[in-house]
């Protein structure tokens, strides 16, 4: 009896207790939903994270499996490394060579996934232009001649009697579309829009060889280099790093942004909501999750065809309703208002909602287990790009083709209308939904600032020289369940405009943001710092600017560089008083923006954890070495407040360089004291 005691008592200690729905997501709409999925024993990322724990080797970026031989695993010393480091793997490559070929290939993993995105638009940007697709045209034609000098293209032309004279738009959109798509082939020259950079930053990429020759050459270059036996200099493998990120930055990610705006317009702030709530029981609910547009758009169009509306309501539905997830989610949003359902970790739990009738899917971030919750109800799973397809049959593919792409959407839409009727469980939606002001391209930026005949940064210099703004914050990046499902984001940027730090945001941290109302102009008087909270109340604006979806992390970049312009806080993007920051990153995207982002001069901080920390040589030389060549540099830290005041420190830190540290006296002044200042 006593050894059946013990027996028990042994399996009751070894039986793990699954943590609590409040311990795993911050807003209460997740936490419904993995209550819900727990009870119909319906297996999430939630509960994987839970039973699989991640390598301990991997994490340390010291596991080499890049030939037959390996895999390699070299392991920091529980003790640490005394004296010299003897650690090699079979080939003799140290624990520096293979965390910087592993950090290398998240880097081309990441500026593949963005460029390609970027190659897709340019090809439908130049079915356009050549009228070989009617679903598509030029929207935006003011952004069209603001880019075209970029890629070397005249928007005038001298007629024969000396006259100058405007191009052609169709001409102007042709050959700029040419030019653009020819960035990922070029083989010699530079990508031509990596000069949009302050030009102090662009002559040191030119001294340090680092300007990319080609999108596709630079990531098809890491590749090689990081083949067995061939680059074994962790600098040299950095090196090229930069070359691809810049490549991805200020080339293809930037790229995409641009003719994305032309082609569908460049976007301004505009209202809606955010979270499961924005679900309807009585609508045919559309999810459309991944990160390309380019179908998305037509999918708007074509839910609002007064045909699509009838046909819903002969299957028993009041209409349709579309919400996104991911970045394709922020794209709509931006442009069309279309709610925002979630970010990342939320994708299978609005599946869970039994409200979904159709997920349509494009590429990046779409997890293959949403095929499996699918199952559990009624929702079909629509994959649309041949580059990602799920090896399901419950998954129906129907092929996205620019050419064929408002007929595609209607096919889509027709199906999601047509399985309304099959809904079998019950429908459970959270009530949780927020408003949020999302659409702030660094272009409605200069308008907020200034109005359509002097938009300017300078307010935005004027009131960080003065110090009601502290500085800048862009805070990006995925969520991973590894940590509390937007409580890093939150923490952190809660923190930061407490201390009136304005924060410029994209992705799922800009979704995070808009399920805590933070984007709402109103938020500012609740969250912010004096300073900060003035400035938000006197332009209208919220106190973190929803700048689009990860590819669009270019803008920042732009508006970074407008502050340069704009003059009064140094002569590039290293001196102006930013620093950057993903608080839950996860995928290869967040490296590769992370590091254009330290080539680009920003101090940039990534939480949860970072794979360098088995080779301690490497990890001092992205976290301290590289600012001196670049004036960025890579930072860890998990702890989210932490993680904030290392952003507010770094700000200091640039604030006093300029010699804006000291706090000004505000004056008012009488019509005297302006006419001296006129006098003088």
């Amino acid at each position: 009896m006593a050894t059946e005691d013990v027996k028990a008592k042994t399996t009751k200690k070894k039986e793990k207790v699954a943590p609590k729905p409040a311990d795993l997501a911050l807003d209460v709409a997740s936490q419904e939903m993995i209550a819900r999925s727990r009870e119909m024993e319906i297996e999430t990322i939630f509960d994987r994270a839970q039973t699989m724990k991640p390598c301990n080797i991997g994490v340390q970026g010291t596991c080499c499996k890049n030939c037959a031989q390996g895999p390699c695993r070299l392991p920091l010393p529980k003790s640490g490394i005394e004296g010299k480091d003897t650690r090699k793997g079979l080939c003799g490559a140290t624990p520096e060579t293979i965390a910087a070929r592993n950090f290398a290939r998240m880097v081309a993993g990441g500026a593949a996934a963005h460029s390609d995105h970027g190659r897709g638009v340019a090809e439908t940007f130049l079915a356009a232009a050549r009228k070989e697709t009617h679903d598509y045209s030029i929207k935006d034609t003011k952004k069209l001649l603001e880019i075209a000098p970029d890629f070397g293209v005249e928007i005038t032309v001298e007629g024969e009697d000396g006259q100058v004279m405007d191009r052609d738009i169709d001409e102007i959109a042709l050959e700029v579309a040419e030019k653009a798509l020819a960035q990922w082939g070029q083989q010699q020259g530079e990508v031509m829009t990596v000069k949009r950079a302050p030009a102090p930053r662009y002559e040191l990429w030119k001294k340090l060889g680092v300007v990319p020759r080609g999108i596709d050459r630079e990531i098809v270059e890491i590749m090689h280099r990081t083949h067995i036996g061939v680059d074994q200099d962790y600098e040299n493998i950095v090196e090229q790093c930069s070359r691809a990120a810049i490549a991805d930055g200020w080339g293809g990610s930037m790229i995409a942004t641009d003719l994305q705006d032309i082609l569908f317009g460049c976007p301004y702030p505009v209202k809606s909501s955010a979270n499961l709530g924005i679900l309807k029981e009585d609508h045919v609910n559309i999810i459309i999750h991944g990160h390309e547009p380019l179908l998305s758009e037509m999918i708007v169009q074509a839910a609002e065809l007064p045909e699509m509306i009838e046909l819903a309501k002969k299957n028993g539905a009041k209409g349709i309703q579309l919400g996104g997830i991911c970045c394709t989610a922020n794209e709509i949003l931006m442009r069309h208002g279309v709610p925002l359902a979630g970010n990342f970790l939320q994708q299978e739990l609005a599946i869970v909602t039994g409200a979904v009738d159709a997920m349509v899917v494009d590429v990046q971030c779409i997890m293959e287990n949403i095929a499996n919750v699918a199952d559990c109800f009624h929702t079909k799973i629509i994959t649309t790009n041949p580059r990602a397809k799920i090896a399901s049959g419950h998954c129906l593919h129907i092929e996205f083709d620019e050419h064929t792409a408002f007929e595609d959407a209607k096919r889509i839409v027709q199906t999601a209308i047509e399985n309304f009727p099959n809904r079998e469980k019950e429908v459970i939606i959270p009530d949780q939904r927020h408003d949020l002001v999302a659409g702030f391209s660094y272009e409605a930026i200069n308008y907020h600032l200034g109005g359509t005949f002097r938009g300017s940064y300078v307010p935005l210099n004027d009131n960080i020289i003065n110090g009601r703004i502290r500085g800048i914050g862009g805070v990006v990046g995925c969520n991973n369940a590894r940590t509390m499902l937007d409580d890093g984001h939150i923490t952190v940027i809660k923190e930061l405009i407490k201390h009136d730090v304005i924060v410029l945001t994209t992705g799922c941290n800009a979704i995070a943001c808009a399920k805590a109302g933070l984007l709402t102009p109103e938020s500012a008087k609740v969250f912010c710092g004096p300073g900060l909270a003035e400035v938000c109340e006197t332009v209208g604006i919220p106190p973190v600017l929803h700048m689009g979806s990860c590819v669009d992390n270019s803008r920042i970049l732009m508006a970074a560089t407008e502050v340069v312009k704009a003059g009064g806080l140094g002569n590039d993007i290293s001196d102006v008083p930013v620093a950057g920051s993903a608080p839950e990153w996860m995928s290869e995207k967040a490296i590769s923006i992370g590091h254009y982002f330290v080539v680009s001069g920003v101090y940039t901080v990534f939480g949860v954890t970072f794979p360098v920390s088995g080779a301690p040589v490497f990890e001092d030389y992205l976290y301290n070495k590289l600012e001196g060549i670049y004036g960025g540099m890579w930072d860890l830290e998990a702890d989210p407040i932490k993680h904030a005041h290392k952003m507010i420190a770094h700000i200091d830190k640039k604030r006093k360089a300029l010699g804006i540290d000291k706090a000004r006296e505000r004056v008012l002044m009488d019509m005297a004291d302006r006419q001296k200042l006129e006098a003088a």
